[in-house]
């Protein structure tokens, strides 16, 4: 495994986690706040969410030889964040394990697999390149905010695609810091906190109305926002994701560590197509081992708490978006050329990238699930009826 390891997987990794992390890092501590947990406790959050994220990440990764990214769920943390005000902290966490139990479930019985199959490629390339757009265009729209970085590292892609394509995105990564940092671009390091996280437990209890009402939905929104999602990224990128054995991996995880803050793992569907794309690695055999370094950047992101947290907070949002921007490009044009390559499925296709990009929300789950359900409806009433075979 080491003679495969290159630097491109550690890179691919390291910027997977650099968007998971800062991208919802803000709406976990919303969350936290939200069900009132001391400093304590919050450090655990933040220690068991990594940690969760990271040891998943290795063991589908090396099991199944696939970059199999794990995340928590961002959807789920946001109704956390507004539905916990007066609510018992132990209480929340008992919502936690009736999800935990219900993705559990549903990893063992298999049906989401099934349910899963039934997608056509071209709608989960669609879906895919609708999910990545935002991302692929926040690396120009951050030219208008700073425009300096941003040149300076679009330039160097440029550069790196000629000369050192294999190399590329970590040339980038190195021109963003190093401007950064010869700018002062970098936040006040007053900022950072140096408190060792450490795990605390809670012991559950159980109501009814919590349950049904915090429980229910997080169990709704990390299988249509997120699961789903995920195993249409890594579709679109060419594997057959164990569907099953990850969520039952994903779902064991969360039963162990709700107590200490893990309040749901799932499928990751923007990181996974940041390891899963041909900037982690040009053979796809390979690319498993960009998931296993984002398995071990997570763990020490955890193990290094509140610090690497407040790190993570002090970077230009214009170099993290300009970095995920440039190397999900290739994924996004992949995904496009491939839901539009058949004139048939073209119209289902288009509506179904549209609709994830609009961006609509109803009943509290994210434009991915209903574009997917769009598209599913549009191709099945315009795909032409299966020919009737004429007896001889």
């Amino acid at each position: 495994m080491l003679k495969e390891l290159k630097l491109s997987h550690l890179v691919s990794g390291a910027v997977a986690v650099l968007v998971g992390y800062t991208g919802s890092v803000a709406i976990i501590f919303q969350a936290i706040e939200a069900v009132g947990a001391t400093q304590a406790q919050a450090n655990s959050w933040m220690l068991v969410l990594g940690l969760g994220m990271g040891i998943t990440c290795l063991i589908l990764s090396l099991i199944y030889r696939m970059p199999i990214l794990t995340a928590w769920s961002t959807p789920g943390a946001a109704l956390l964040a507004v539905s916990l005000n007066g609510v018992p902290l132990a209480e929340a966490v008992g919502a936690f394990l009736l999800c935990a139990a219900l993705l559990t479930l549903t990893g063992i019985t298999g049906w989401f697999a099934a349910l899963s199959r039934l997608i056509p490629d071209s709608l989960a390339s669609a879906m895919l390149a609708g999910i990545l757009f935002q991302f692929g265009l926040s690396a120009f729209t951050s030219l208008q905010t700073d425009t300096a970085l941003v040149a300076v590292m679009g330039l160097t892609f440029l550069a790196g695609r000629k000369l050192f394509p294999r190399y590329c995105i970590p040339a980038v990564l190195a021109a963003g810091v190093a401007w950064c940092a010869g700018t002062g671009a970098f936040g006040s390091l007053e900022a950072l906190d140096l408190t060792l996280a450490r795990p605390q437990f809670e012991m559950p209890a159980f109501s009814l109305p919590v349950l049904i009402g915090i429980g229910l939905p997080l169990y709704i929104v990390t299988m249509s926002s997120q699961n789903m999602p995920g195993v249409v990224a890594l579709k679109a990128c060419g594997y057959e994701p164990p569907v099953s054995a990850s969520l039952t991996v994903t779902g064991l995880a969360s039963l162990i560590l709700a107590p200490f803050g893990g309040f749901a793992f799932n499928l990751a569907a923007i990181t996974a197509a940041i390891c899963a794309g041909p900037e982690a690695d040009e053979n796809p055999d390979t690319r498993y081992l960009a998931g296993v370094m984002t398995g071990l950047v997570y763990i020490l992101v955890g193990l290094g708490g509140a610090t690497v947290i407040s790190l993570f907070l002090i970077a230009p949002k214009a170099l993290i978006a300009t970095v995920a921007g440039l190397a999900l490009l290739a994924t996004i044009g992949n995904s496009l050329s491939a839901a539009l390559a058949e004139p048939q499925g073209r119209e289902a296709a288009l509506i179904t990238f549209m609709t994830t990009v609009s961006g609509i929300s109803f009943l509290g789950i994210g434009a991915p699930f209903w574009a997917l359900l769009l598209g599913l409806a549009v191709n099945h009433w315009l795909k032409p009826p299966e020919p009737v075979p004429v007896r001889a």
